[in-house]
């Protein structure tokens, strides 16, 4: 945190006193790094090559990734209107809260969620509004709905939701978005939907009725994806939004211009290309989700329902000190303090070292504590 008396600028109060975006730790040549939810499977050869063919730097990029959208929008059968694509989905939330918030407008969300939801609202000049998650570390979406007043302008929904792991139920969005007036825009932020195997979740293009209405349905909702993580392009940068044209037209007008180089659109075309091979490491991934988090849970820990590339350890007061335990036996995780330990599913040797340095931590914890599962 800082204040604006050390700067020698005039700069924005808020912005003054909002810590910048943090970074999951970079990890040493010896350790894994199982801090930022990454795909830990390399680069396909045909996606590396695609980036490799993508040599004119000379040249800007199509400003609005014109063969991306045209390819998304036929694989989901929406216009190419109804698709704006990004330098991530982050990027696509930023210019969304730009373009629907400013001072006296409210921006509501859960949390603990993604990170950069309070100072996307304060960029914005916004008023962050954070509704707790249940005690399962879910959504409470209405509790949510409750927090909407005259002042709200935007809700963020994270489903699955990062960093704690629940999605959300597809019955409970439904009941959720008809309490949301239809002039306040919804964001159903699905970073993560491709490693969903949870009956009943939520799905983006299921509430826009994309596959059959072409989104007329709900048009204050906007879908949030990304080729980040199941696709493995995070160094590129490059996600996408679905939603009616007019919200993304108001968006691509806040938009940094050409900030999607023509190397990712390129990488995330041949990701396309090859999306069957993508989505069968995802399921490897998954699965080793899964494996995981149940491990974690017979060591001891009430890990939550895991449906990202993640699992969730609620250490709560002795997050810092748990991290670091980690750390020293060469597993970099991401700590957020005073919650808990967000844990990346990484490659299938860091597995076993995982859940020894969990097992051994969770027992030097109290009966009582909140992290501990109850026998």
């Amino acid at each position: 945190m800082s204040d604006a008396a050390d700067i020698p600028v005039r700069v924005r109060p808020g912005i003054a006193s909002l810590p910048p975006y943090k970074q999951g730790t970079q990890a040493g040549p010896d350790a894994f790094k199982l801090s930022s939810n990454e795909n830990p499977f390399d680069p396909l050869p045909g996606v590396l090559e695609a980036v490799r063919s993508a040599s004119a730097f000379n040249r800007y990029p199509d400003a609005t990734a014109t063969r991306l959208r045209e390819r998304l929008a036929a694989r989901f059968g929406v216009t190419v209107d109804e698709v704006h694509v990004g330098a991530g989905s982050v990027s696509i939330l930023a210019q969304l809260a730009l373009a629907t918030s400013g001072p006296g407008d409210e921006v509501v969300y859960a949390w603990r969620s993604f990170e950069a939801y309070p100072w996307l609202a304060v960029l914005a000049g916004a008023t962050p509004v954070q509704v707790p998650l249940t005690a399962d570390a879910r959504h409470d979406l209405d509790a949510m709905a409750d927090a909407i007043t005259e002042r709200t302008r935007a809700i963020l929904v994270c489903s699955p939701n990062n960093p704690t792991g629940p999605v959300v139920g597809q019955d409970e969005f439904d009941a959720f978005i008809q309490r949301v007036p239809s002039d306040i825009l919804v964001i159903l932020d699905e970073a993560y939907a491709e490693f969903v195997t949870a009956p009943g979740a939520v799905d983006g293009l299921t509430v826009l009725g994309n596959r059959t209405r072409g989104g007329a349905e709900l048009p204050n909702v906007v879908v949030l994806r990304t080729f980040s993580k199941a696709f493995g392009l995070a160094a590129l940068r490059v996600g996408y939004a679905i939603g009616h044209p007019r919200i993304l037209d108001a968006a691509r007008t806040t938009a940094i211009p050409l900030s999607v180089t023509a190397h990712a659109e390129a990488a995330a075309l041949a990701s396309l290309d090859a999306e069957e091979e993508l989505l069968e490491r995802v399921r490897h991934i998954a699965a080793r989700r899964d494996r995981l988090a149940e491990a974690l849970r017979e060591a001891g820990w009430a890990v939550p329902q895991a449906q990202g590339n993640f699992v969730w350890l609620p250490a709560h007061e002795n997050t810092l000190a748990i991290a670091e335990t980690f750390t020293a036996a060469g597993l970099i995780v991401r700590p957020f303090a005073g919650d808990g330990i967000r844990i990346s599913v990484g490659e299938e040797e860091s597995v076993d070292e995982v859940l020894r340095i969990a097992a051994s931590v969770v027992e030097d914890l109290p009966e009582a504590h909140p992290g501990r599962r109850l026998a």
